[in-house]
């Protein structure tokens, strides 16, 4: 049965709707909740600071009215707003606030929206004529879906991703935060999602911004006294994509109109995506109230692309230019560049300058000698990928098969040596070494490197297959 205070908000409702937009409505009503009413004080629950104050900002008058209408003259509303305790780890406290019937005093470090107006607001991209179809969306052609690799490295966030982009607001990433390191993809997968919510969504207003540049418009804004101008232009915005929230780091004053335009845009349903070059638990200098908000939907992480991915980025991109190269020149790329993608395509970029400008084919002997380049002739770590690929070509096996559970001699062998390789010549914990090997624990690494040891001593065959295959690892380190 109903309680006394939900009978009368229900009532007051069905004013309210008669009186504004349904959009209004749904975004600024709904979500109220009665508490208590006692006598004629009716206390009701609004979700955040935030919107406490655009109620009494804009809907004070038409809220009271409504309230005084089922209990007359003398009615008094009391809010009560469950607050974050953004500096330990209580629970959530809850605070009663009057309703004044006048606007709240404006504190200049809080933003207060007012109603959006199409005309008038001073667009930090300097646009004339601020209306949603003149925003650029800075957004790069050339970042889509389409040009994005998809491999074990990146599979979460780019579902999590493509699902944004056809859905933008109706799911349950929101925000979608993206991190990782340096190279990994994070710049290119925020634009392939905003370039996919333009094609799907062509009525949404969609904008790509880097924190440097929003940090550098709010300090412009507020030394030209157009701060709300600039609250309210990102207020008027359907996707937003920050790159490089990490920025923000240690900025007071940025992370608070940050987290208020933050607010208001999910309020309203509206699509956060953002990028980091670390996960939230490690952004160090961020508000709480921030980072718990960045929680509120998904964070998924891009790793290091494996051998398979580097390979095909590199076919991708030779495609997409219309060029063809060698299958050994591409796997030499992809097994020796093994840090980041921007790397491996820096390299390649090398590659194909070289042979335009001099006139040289290109083949293996080019790759090495930029490669050499490229790292600038630095002694180099061979990475564990490399090492398998010299020891499967030296016993003429297929990768799949020197990482698969067969017990026979020969491949047994060429599985111990490309652990014990690994082991001597990079700087990979046991563990991951035999993760690379077919699954293996270190246990079975350590087994693998003292067997090599014991067969190095007593079988002369077996000790010239370590000596070869040493020659061949140890021309990629100089």
């Amino acid at each position: 049965m109903k309680n006394s205070a939900e009978s009368l908000w229900e009532s007051c409702l069905l004013f309210i709707k008669d009186n504004i937009s349904e959009q209004s409505y749904k975004t600024w009503f709904l979500p109220i909740k009665p508490i208590k009413l006692n006598g004629k004080v009716l206390n009701i629950q609004v979700p955040s600071k935030f919107f406490y104050e655009w109620i009494e900002e804009h809907y004070i008058k038409l809220l009271k009215s409504a309230i005084s209408k089922e209990l007359g003259e003398n009615a008094k509303l009391v809010y009560s707003i469950v607050m974050e305790n953004t500096y330990d780890n209580h629970t959530p406290y809850t605070v009663k606030i009057p309703s004044s019937n006048r606007p709240p005093i404006k504190n200049p470090n809080l933003s207060i929206p007012i109603e959006i107006a199409a005309n008038g607001l001073k667009n930090p991209f300097i646009i004339p004529g601020l209306k949603k179809v003149n925003i650029n969306s800075q957004l790069n052609p050339n970042y889509s879906f389409e040009n994005f690799i998809e491999g074990d490295c990146n599979r979460l966030a780019r579902s999590a991703g493509y699902a944004v982009g056809n859905n933008p607001g109706g799911t349950s990433f929101n925000p979608l935060l993206i991190y990782g390191g340096v190279g990994l993809g994070k710049t290119h997968l925020s634009h392939a999602i905003g370039i996919e919510i333009k094609d799907k969504h062509p009525d949404k207003t969609v904008l790509y911004v880097s924190a440097e540049k929003f940090t550098q418009q709010f300090i412009d804004s507020i030394r030209n006294n157009t701060r709300n101008d600039f609250v309210h232009f990102y207020q008027m915005i359907d996707v937003l994509v920050i790159d490089d929230v990490q920025f923000f780091a240690g900025k007071e004053k940025t992370q608070d109109v940050f987290f208020h335009i933050f607010n208001h845009l999910h309020q309203q349903g509206k699509q956060l995506v953002l990028t980091s070059d670390r996960a939230p638990v490690d952004l160090q200098g961020m508000e709480q109230r921030l980072l718990s908000r960045f929680k509120w939907g998904l964070s998924a992480d891009l790793q290091i692309p494996n051998l398979q991915t580097r390979i095909s980025i590199l076919k991708k991109k030779l495609y997409s230019d219309g060029i063809e190269m060698q299958k050994e020149v591409i796997e030499y790329l992809a097994y020796s560049i093994t840090t980041n993608i921007r790397e491996l395509e820096g390299a390649l970029i090398s590659i194909l300058a070289q042979s335009s400008l001099n006139k040289r084919d290109i083949n293996l002997s080019l790759a090495k000698e930029m490669i050499d380049r490229f790292v600038k002739n630095t002694k180099r770590e061979v990475s564990i990928d490399f090492i398998q690929k010299v020891v499967c070509d030296y016993f003429d096996l297929s990768l799949e098969l020197l990482n698969s559970t067969t017990r026979k001699r020969r491949i047994v062998q060429a599985r111990q040596l490309a652990m014990f390789f690994s082991k001597k010549l990079t700087k990979s914990s046991l563990a991951n070494i035999g993760n690379q090997c077919g699954g293996k624990d270190h246990a079975t690494v350590l087994h693998a490197c003292k067997t090599v040891n014991n067969l190095v001593d007593t079988d002369k065959q077996f000790r010239s297959y370590v000596d070869e295959i040493s020659k061949k690892l140890e021309l990629q380190q100089l």
